[in-house]
């Protein structure tokens, strides 16, 4: 038995998939029924995709929480503790409630599966399907990890899926092309539940949709059936929104860069799915707040942090870059982690950049700073092992027309972050 949050969460942080060799899903539904499957009693929403999850997620929170809902969310990574990735109303889970959890995890696991512990993320998933049906919640929103189709998370049935973007991310685990990854992450879709999604690649889209069409599952894609225009930029920007389940115009959103209004729409879409009642002046209120720590994420005038953990993802980036901040010098400062595309991310920096940095975090699956220093071709690049000495020395030499851009792994970005802001 644990006995302290710091004992159990030291334990859990180190299982990993590699160690856990039955079936996939297998431990999680076990576990569930010794239980009595919590999942049950609790209404979903089920989100998968490989970039945009988290903010889609939050500002789905916001325009439910606005609406007058209990909501709870599990999501992934955490910025500083697990207890983050478990909140109702935002609300992180006490510590107190997740031990209680935790050892009853432990006990069954002992007992029924030889103890022998499935990963990390699906220990704090059961953590936090117990949590929402003891507090009764009236929705869920649950972030999936990696794909969805053999995903823990995916033995909920929810009310809504959302499928954000696809990128060619994990390839080792989900498969080498767009529809390879597709497949997985279309793996969320259930029989007769409806799906938005934001996909853009077009062998991605046709995958999708067969999968929707073979679940019956009726389909709102994002530049279809969803329309959006941005009709002011600033701080808030603003934009309308249209699809066949309503009008709203001058929506005021609080995150920057384009591909925040699609995540914007796809979460007022997924809103409406679930409570066709919610108002546009919710909707508005709600995303007029709607923030995500770590996303384009501005600390003073000079330093923006953004966990941009793919090639997508960097893109996104830059383009907010050039939209909000076009008269100004990029310096960047990168660490990844191996199972990542960097040569594209590297080769996108480069092209805007005045200096390319490179770093790495104490990670066993870190990407090391020289080899992504390696996979760039800019005349100025810098390698420094030690991340808080290089951000030190790079934001007492920032001019006035400059900016710090630290991107990379979300890992990362969670340590610069905490770091910055204490």
């Amino acid at each position: 038995m644990f006995q302290t949050i710091e004992e159990c969460t030291n334990f859990i942080f180190q299982l990993k998939a590699s160690q856990y060799k039955g079936k996939p899903l297998e431990a999680v539904q076990i576990i569930l029924k010794e239980l009595g499957n919590p999942h049950w009693s609790i209404q979903f929403m089920h989100f998968a995709g490989s970039n945009g999850k988290g903010s889609t997620l939050n500002a789905t929170r916001e325009i439910l929480m606005t609406h007058g809902l209990q909501v709870g969310a599990f999501t992934s990574p955490h910025l500083e503790r697990a207890n983050e990735r478990v909140t109702i109303n935002k609300k992180q889970i006490s510590d107190e409630k997740f031990l209680t959890y935790a050892n009853r995890i432990a006990t069954i696991i002992e007992d029924k599966l030889e103890g022998k512990y499935p990963t990390f993320f699906e220990v704090m998933m059961l953590i936090a399907f117990q949590h929402f049906a003891d507090e009764r919640v009236d929705i869920a929103l649950i972030e999936a990890g990696i794909g969805g189709r053999i995903d823990s998370t995916n033995v909920i049935t929810p009310k809504v899926s959302i499928i954000t973007t696809i990128s060619l991310e994990h390839t080792e685990i989900l498969g080498d092309t767009y529809g390879k990854i597709a497949s997985e992450k279309a793996g969320i879709i259930k029989n007769n539940i409806p799906v938005v999604v934001g996909v853009k690649n077009a062998e991605a889209i046709e995958v999708i949709n067969k999968q929707a069409q073979d679940m019956n599952s009726q389909i709102y894609f994002l530049g279809k059936d969803i329309q959006t225009k941005v009709i002011e930029k600033g701080d808030p920007l603003y934009f309308n929104y249209r699809s066949s389940l309503n009008e709203i115009e001058e929506i005021p959103l609080v995150m920057e860069g384009s591909h925040q209004v699609d995540n914007a729409a796809l979460a007022i879409t997924a809103s409406l799915i679930y409570d066709p009642t919610i108002t546009k002046d919710t909707i508005r209120v709600a995303l007029g707040k709607a923030k995500w720590e770590g996303r384009f994420e501005r600390i003073g005038k000079q330093i923006i942090i953004d966990g941009a953990h793919n090639s997508e993802g960097t893109s996104a980036l830059i383009s907010t870059l050039k939209d909000v901040e076009p008269n100004k010098k990029y310096k960047f400062i990168y660490a990844a982690l191996l199972d990542k595309d960097h040569q594209k991310s590297i080769e996108l920096m480069d092209q805007v950049a005045q200096k390319m940095c490179f770093t790495e975090i104490l990670l066993p699956r870190r990407a090391e700073a020289e080899l992504l220093a390696s996979q760039s071709k800019h005349p100025t690049v810098i390698v420094n092992k030690d991340w808080k000495q290089l951000i030190e020395s790079e934001i007492d030499e920032l001019a006035d027309d400059e900016l710090l851009v630290i991107t990379g792994s979300l890992y990362f970005i969670a340590e610069v972050r905490q770091a910055l802001i204490q």
